[in-house]
């Protein structure tokens, strides 16, 4: 007697990063509306995702790895958890792959179980950033992604001017967190007042944090040296608050660490000015209103590849999505406390370059707006609808 298929849909995710993981923890949440209990959740993913009930393959911890002399140095252990992966995907035989972030990683997974099973759907959920480096990706992951899911809205016409899959702006997960990130009447009051709040951000990764910590700590200290006051704080996660504390031990200005989301998002609702990593924060602080100098130092060798690949004109996120170059950026050997201090003494005051920066930041809504649908139901809705395709 023949056995019977299991009627549910098997979904097969795969997020290797926090950020990912929060993605696909709210996509499970609404794949789940959709189908009830027909549906099963498999592949690899953190809390947030476990929490939604995937039993992940591995631990998300193990591929933390940031750096090109890092990768290196860990490329056995990467190519057997692709290898693992993609064992698993073929095994499942899920009725969707969706990939999210991670390119290095994912990317991997999805040409080989394409170029073994080509009947299985992908949805690539957060789009490599081929608009800044590697253009040629696009044509490539038309062999073996069904559909992108981009996170930025100039993202669908540069899949359509570089030749690649079919891509669908579906809104950034900030966009679902706008009250979290704008002050009410009385943080407004905090934020006009003085000594006005200034947040350093050095970065999210421990790498990241040991290229910018003394740089941020001796301009803040130059800032103090020539009369001006403020508030520090510097918001991180608990896992880099020890790194951190061990870092700024000898500022000359000493900052109030917060750790975790809530007690970040609060800092930024009273701030009026940040002096910050370039990356996502970009974005998050300018739909909080805040103006901001960015900075970024890598490794020589990244510093290297970095220079002979960026094709864009800035690599400030927040640029990029307004289409216009308004907040500063001072990038290896420009990021000095020389150049960043009087950038930010500029933000700290009713500056042209502060009031410019304000009057940008106030059409990011319009920009991203995703209509009357979250980002996750618009999601959603594709991976179905590309399952259904692939029937």
């Amino acid at each position: 007697m023949m056995q019977a298929r299991d009627p549910k849909r098997k979904i097969f995710l795969i997020a290797t990063e926090e950020s990912g993981d929060r993605l696909g923890s709210a996509l499970m949440k609404v794949l789940r509306q959709r189908l009830g209990d027909g549906v099963q959740f498999v592949g690899v993913g953190g809390r947030t995702m476990a929490r939604e009930g995937l039993e992940s393959l591995f631990p998300i911890e193990e591929l933390s790895i940031v750096g090109f002399a890092a990768v290196v140095q860990q490329l056995p252990k990467i190519l057997g958890l692709i290898r693992k992966t993609v064992d698993a995907v073929l095994e499942a035989a899920p009725d969707a792959l969706v990939i999210i972030d991670s390119p290095d990683f994912t990317h991997r997974v999805a040409r080989r179980v394409r170029a073994k099973t080509p009947a299985i759907p992908v949805v690539d959920y957060v789009s490599p950033q081929l608009w800044a480096w590697r253009p040629g990706r696009a044509r490539t992951m038309l062999g073996y992604v069904d559909h992108v899911l981009g996170l930025l809205p100039f993202e669908p016409e540069e899949y359509r001017k570089l030749g690649g899959p079919p891509c669908s702006y579906v809104g950034h997960p900030l966009v679902e967190q706008l009250p979290s990130l704008r002050p009410n009447a009385e943080e407004q009051a905090r934020r006009d007042g003085e000594p006005p709040v200034l947040l350093v951000l050095p970065g999210s990764r421990r790498s990241e944090v040991r290229h910018h910590l003394d740089v941020f700590g001796a301009t803040l200290g130059r800032l103090r040296a020539e009369g001006r006051t403020f508030e520090l704080v510097l918001p991180t996660m608990p896992h880099l608050e020890a790194t951190i504390r061990e870092g700024i031990a000898n500022w000359p200005v000493k900052p109030r660490v917060v750790t975790g989301e809530n007690e970040k998002r609060a800092a930024f609702r009273i701030a009026r000015a940040a002096l910050a990593k370039s990356g996502t924060v970009t974005l998050e602080l300018a739909l909080s209103g805040i103006p901001m100098v960015t900075a970024y130092r890598v490794g020589a060798i990244e510093a290297f590849i970095l220079r002979r690949a960026i094709r864009v004109s800035s690599v400030i996120l927040a640029n990029l999505v307004i289409g216009q170059d308004v907040i500063p950026e001072f990038l290896q050997e420009d990021c000095t406390p020389e150049k960043l201090a009087p950038a930010l003494q500029d933000v700290l005051t009713d500056s042209p370059l502060r009031r410019q920066q304000v009057e940008a930041f106030a059409r990011l809504d319009q920009i991203m707006s995703t209509g009357n649908k979250s980002p996750s139901v618009l999601a959603a809705d594709i991976v179905l609808e590309t399952m259904r395709k692939r029937r």
